[in-house]
C-alpha cells in the first residue's frame, strides 16, 4: 500500500515537470534589455523564443526622436523713400505709389499696415492746415481729399498653394478711383496694406504689393508746402 502510494506521487512529480517545461517552451523568456543611453523610460524586453533549434531573439526600441530648426526670416523691401505728388491742381487729384516686396518663411504669411503721423497733408508753416479728408474749423476747405490704398501685383511668388495675399481697402487693378478707398485722417489708425496666409519668396523682379497715394486741392487750398510721413510696419505670423 505504501509502495503504491510512493509510485503515484512520483508519478505526480514526473507530469507536473512535463507540464512545466511544455509551459516554459510556449512562451519566451528576456535574455536582454533595450536600452538609450541614461533614459530609463526607453527600456523593452529582447526575448528568446526558448529553442536552439531554430533560434532567434528580438528587442524593439521606439520613439527615438530625430529634430531640426529653422530660423524665422521676415524681410520687406520699399521701392523708394519718398512719393512726391507734385503741384496739386485744384479739383484735380494727383497720385503717386511705391513698391513694396516681402520675404518670409512665416507659417500663416505677413501683414503689412501704414500709419499717416500727421493725419493728412500737413502744411509745412501752419501744422494747423492740412489736405484731408475732414471738414473742420481748422480745415474749412469742403471737397479736399487725401486718400490711400493697395494693388496686388497679378503674379504670386510663392510656391505654396490656396490664397495668396490680399488687400482691403480697393479692388486690385482700380486703385484709389472708387470706394472704399482708405481716407487718410487720424494719426496712429493702421490701415492694411498687404495680407497673406502663406511663406512667400523675397523676389528682386517681383514687387507684391503697390501702395497708392491720391490727394485733391481745391481752389481755396492755402498755398504752401505739404507733407505727410508714413510708417510701414510688417508682422509675420510664425
Amino acid at each position: 500500500m505504501i509502495k503504491t502510494q510512493i509510485q503515484k506521487v512520483f508519478a505526480a512529480i514526473a507530469l507536473f515537470a512535463i507540464a512545466t517545461a511544455n509551459f516554459g517552451a510556449a512562451h519566451a523568456t528576456q535574455i536582454g534589455t533595450g536600452s538609450v543611453t541614461s533614459s530609463g523610460a526607453f527600456d523593452t524586453a529582447i526575448n528568446w523564443n526558448d529553442t536552439f533549434t531554430t533560434a532567434s531573439a528580438s528587442g524593439t526600441i521606439s520613439n527615438i526622436l530625430i529634430k531640426a530648426r529653422v530660423l524665422p526670416t521676415l524681410n520687406m523691401e520699399i521701392s523708394v523713400e519718398e512719393i512726391d505728388l507734385g503741384v496739386l491742381v485744384p479739383g484735380t487729384a494727383s497720385t503717386g505709389s511705391l513698391s513694396i516686396e516681402v520675404g518670409t518663411n512665416a507659417v500663416s504669411g505677413v501683414s503689412i499696415t501704414a500709419r499717416s503721423q500727421n493725419g493728412g497733408l500737413e502744411n509745412t508753416s501752419d501744422a494747423n492746415v492740412k489736405i484731408s479728408n475732414e471738414t473742420t474749423a481748422l480745415d474749412p476747405v469742403a471737397s479736399e481729399a487725401y486718400t490711400w490704398g493697395s494693388t496686388i501685383n497679378g503674379t504670386d511668388d510663392s510656391s505654396f498653394t490656396g490664397a495668396g495675399g490680399y488687400t482691403s481697402n480697393n479692388t486690385a487693378g482700380n486703385p484709389l478711383s472708387t470706394v472704399p478707398d482708405i481716407l487718410v485722417a487720424n494719426i496712429g489708425t493702421e490701415y492694411n496694406v498687404y495680407t497673406t496666409n502663406k511663406p512667400e519668396a523675397k523676389s528682386v523682379a517681383i514687387d507684391d504689393v503697390t501702395f497708392d497715394v491720391s490727394a485733391t486741392a481745391q481752389a481755396e487750398t492755402p498755398a504752401g508746402e505739404y507733407e505727410d510721413y508714413a510708417t510701414f510696419t510688417v508682422t509675420g505670423n510664425f
